[in-house]
């Protein structure tokens, strides 16, 4: 991720405007396939409730009209059936080439269908932005390296994850 962040900021170097562009945007497809693992295992949204529309059925319970669902992204996403070894990090999950593609409705931390989030191109935008930045700004290292992570019901870092933040030095 960093080789391709590096390579957009050099060829930055020989423009005018060093604002990254859509261009630099549609090259950064291995930081988005790392944010889209990230989401994977840390969805920005744990959850919702849905109202049923008809009478259905759900692994044999009966779910009458009117009463309340909640779907859990965190608990399809860590679905060892959808996603292989869903506790490692792998961002080559989301290659666009797969033998076998993720099925629809599996992946969701946008939500889906109807009920998508509207904004999403806009957070990957800022996603691939702000990675971009602190890449290419910042050197930055884990305070506590070994910190254990817990689940509460997330993944989160049990000493909260402090890093050490420094730009980067730029010579003249």
């Amino acid at each position: 991720m960093v080789k391709e962040q590096v390579e957009i900021q050099r060829d930055q170097e020989g423009r005018d405007d060093r604002n990254l562009t859509w261009d630099d945007i549609q090259k950064m497809k291995y930081t988005w396939r790392v944010a889209q693992e990230l989401m994977r295992i840390i969805p920005p949204v744990f959850g919702s409730f849905r109202k049923a529309v008809n009478d259905t059925s759900f692994g044999g319970f009966d779910i009458p009209k009117g009463w309340q669902v909640f779907w859990s992204a965190y608990s399809t996403h860590m679905d060892n059936d959808i996603f292989v070894n869903p506790t490692e990090f792998d961002p080559s999950r989301f290659e666009t080439n797969l033998p076998t593609p993720i099925p629809p409705y599996a992946y969701i931390p946008f939500g889906g269908g109807q009920h998508s989030c509207l904004g999403n191109e806009f957070a990957r935008v800022e996603t691939l932005i702000t990675i971009h930045k602190l890449v290419t700004m910042y050197e930055w290292s884990l305070i506590h390296p070994n910190e254990v992570i817990t689940r509460q019901p997330m993944p989160y870092p049990s000493m909260g994850l402090p890093i050490k933040v420094k730009p980067i030095s730029i010579a003249s």
